[in-house]
């Protein structure tokens, strides 16, 4: 056995150290203030404790500023989270406390759940485990000391995490003072690196495993952080996401609602449908001239979706169907006992609208578009509102093209997905190709070739934005068909949503015997790229409607003006304004209750309309409109004509502007 382990530093260096030697050793032998910032090491890029002994390999010392560290603050606050807990309700039985994402949570077994006025007792409690400073200290059990004393604690669930750890792993018990858990670890050196950036959330109840036939636990969830500005800032967008939640909005403004006979599918009230076909309209005109629009069925028999490959690897999530004759009449030998699945997804129709009628190399490429409704099941617990459901319309495209092709086409996809951003207001993009997984269809050769191509074609997304889109690799994430490039797009509270994404296929047409036929006369099998940009029009709303708060663009609002009257004497005027606005394209309604006028305003505010034109005796005299626009208390008077004029060109979509001013330019 080696009497010394060799350590290559980030530096590229190389050093030697006795065996033996801890990560805390190793940091000192660095410097001193170096192993007071440290709190873990990272070993060929796993994390370790810095009391472990260190083996050959890559090293790193791990600070408090580290981005990795964030875990451990988490994981160790959860640690201290069930301290406080345990001193303050003795008997309490703790389970599982796992990190999650921007926190943790854990478990208890208590005969009286906890409720949110417990949290306040039980973070003061928190803040005094952390001044202790105690050190996270490690050892190993055999199996059976740790279920004796777990057993002998009363920790019965402790017990059967013991029992379920496999053969030959070691059983982790962490000490912070006289407290310990059983735990895989890591952990930072002492309960005094945590640091009071943390806030325990809400409880809630779960079942231990999982499993609805077990007992019923009470969980407690909280955020922890590096610093106070970080969690200041983490709470303050929890608080902006509240007031912005789509689902509320859609209730104040009369858009759509869900109702329990159809789980997760979208009662679209007439305000929220005419927003969902703006978005369509829009959409449309985007892919004018470039995309055919095709539909292919909603129902299919299970035999495409088993050459697809769909219901051997997606079947849990798709909805399969009969006739209710053959459900009714089994014994029927005329009814129809086949088995029917609604579409989860449009691309085997397309391939199917792609193989009908031979295909020449002249033709390539073919773009098939499609705002096509799918069904995918969703468990009811991950069900949430616009952004989760169940059915759901897909901007979905697929473009058949030749090798040679595929270049061009992902940057033109990528343009058109960037402009439908921009036009949203959307800046912050970030573009990441994922690449080849495990499990994958289709010769390692073809998985270099595209991996290749949309490599390149990342670069020059980059570089044609001027380093304004941020661009990223995540190996390994690519679907099991091919590579794919992944759109994130940033919101005004700085959220991260994935929309776009433009997939090669090596997949598909193989397996349907796609083919068109090269300039040699040979079959030839085309690369199938799916492209979608907002991917879920129904999620996409939701993005926009919490991105807007509500606050819609004019060009974008379902109601766009309401013309209210102070007066009844103005409300012959008003009805010649709101018809005025009306044949100029504009979404109109008018207000002319009996109601003072402050009354109306403050009532159409809550339902976000974007313009308010108020009339009064003087206005109709003089043929002019006050305009107050929402979250305004300014009124601006302006003529009829000027405001009508005005309103249009703002309520004109940024589309058709482009193309307006292409035409003055021309002329």
């Amino acid at each position: 056995m080696s009497q010394t382990v060799s350590l290559t530093f980030p530096d590229g260096s190389v050093r030697s150290y006795p065996a033996g030697t801890t990560g805390r050793e190793v940091a000192e032998s660095i410097s001193k203030s170096l192993a007071k910032k440290a709190v873990a090491i990272g070993l060929d890029g796993t994390l370790r404790d810095l009391s472990e002994a260190i083996t050959d390999g890559k090293i790193e010392i791990v600070t408090r500023e580290d981005s990795r560290a964030l875990e451990l603050i988490r994981h160790d606050a959860a640690h201290v989270m069930a301290e406080a807990v345990q001193e303050l309700w003795p008997g309490t039985q703790v389970t599982i406390g796992p990190v999650i994402e921007n926190g943790f949570y854990y478990d208890f077994a208590k005969n009286e759940p906890f409720t949110p006025e417990d949290l306040p007792k039980i973070e003061k409690r928190m803040k005094e485990i952390i001044q202790r400073n105690k050190p996270f200290t490690r050892e190993v059990w055999s199996r059976e000391k740790a279920k004796e004393v777990f057993a002998a604690k009363g920790e019965n669930y402790k017990v059967e995490l013991v029992d379920a750890i496999p053969e030959g792993q070691d059983l982790k018990i962490y000490y912070q003072g006289d407290w310990f858990d059983l735990c895989r670890g890591p952990h930072m050196a002492a309960t005094g690196q945590i640091g009071t950036a943390f806030k325990l959330m809400k409880v809630a109840g779960a079942y231990w495993r999982g499993d609805s036939n077990n007992a019923m636990l009470s969980r407690i969830y909280g955020t922890a952080w590096a610093t106070q500005e970080e969690l200041d800032n983490y709470l303050h967008i929890l608080a902006e996401a509240e007031k912005r939640d789509h689902r509320r909005l859609g209730r104040e403004m009369d858009l759509f609602h869900f109702q329990e006979e159809g789980p997760g599918v979208v009662f679209w009230h007439g305000k929220g449908w005419r927003m969902f076909q703006t978005l369509t309209a829009y959409m449309r005109r985007r892919l004018a001239n470039t995309y055919q629009e095709v539909n292919a069925p909603q129902v299919l028999d299970k035999s495409l979706w088993e050459t697809s490959g769909h219901w051997g690897w997606y079947q849990e999530n798709m909805f399969a169907v009969k006739s209710a004759h053959a459900f009714t009449h089994p014994e029927d030998e005329d009814a129809d006992q086949r088995v029917f699945a609604l579409k989860p997804m449009n691309c085997p129709g397309h391939v199917q609208i792609f193989k009908h009628g031979l295909k020449s190399y002249r033709e390539m490429p073919v773009r098939l578009a499609e705002f096509g409704n799918v069904h995918r099941y969703e468990a009811s617990g991950a069900l949430h509102g616009l952004m989760r459901v169940r059915g759901f319309t897909q901007d979905d495209a697929h473009v058949f093209c030749t090798e040679e092709q595929m270049a061009a086409e992902c940057l033109r996809i990528n343009d058109l997905i960037l402009s439908v951003y921009e036009d949203f207001g959307f800046s912050e993009i970030v573009v990441k190709l994922s690449t080849r997984p495990d499990k994958r269809v289709g010769s390692d050769d073809l998985w270099d070739r595209a991996e290749s191509v949309m490599l390149e074609v990342l670069k020059t997304i980059e570089e044609q934005s001027g380093g304004r889109i941020k661009t990223g690799i995540m190996p390994g994430e690519g679907a099991f068909y091919g590579p794919k490039f992944e759109y994130t797009l940033k919101d005004a509270i700085g959220r991260e949503w994935q929309c776009g994404t433009t997939q090669v296929d090596f997949n598909l047409p193989e397996r349907f015997g796609a083919f068109y036929i090269d300039q040699n006369s040979e079959k030839t099998q085309p690369v199938m790229i799916h492209r979608a940009i907002c991917g879920s029009m129904e999620r996409f709303l939701g993005i926009l409607i919490e991105n807007f708060a509500g606050h819609m663009p004019l060009w974008f609002a379902p109601l766009q003006v309401v013309v209210a009257t102070i007066t009844s004497d103005a409300d012959d005027y008003g009805r010649e304004v709101a018809e005025a606005l009306r044949e100029a394209g504009m979404a109109v309604e008018t207000d002319f209750r009996n109601e003072k006028i402050n009354y109306k305003v403050r009532e159409h505010s809550v339902t976000k309309v974007p313009v308010i034109i108020v009339c009064g005796r003087k206005e109709a005299e003089e043929r002019t409109v006050n305009i107050r626009r929402l979250g305004s208390q300014n009124q601006t008077p302006m003529s009829l004509e000027d405001a009508i004029t005005s309103l249009v060109d703002e309520a004109t979509p940024p589309d058709v502007k482009r193309k307006l001013a292409a035409k003055k330019q021309v002329a």
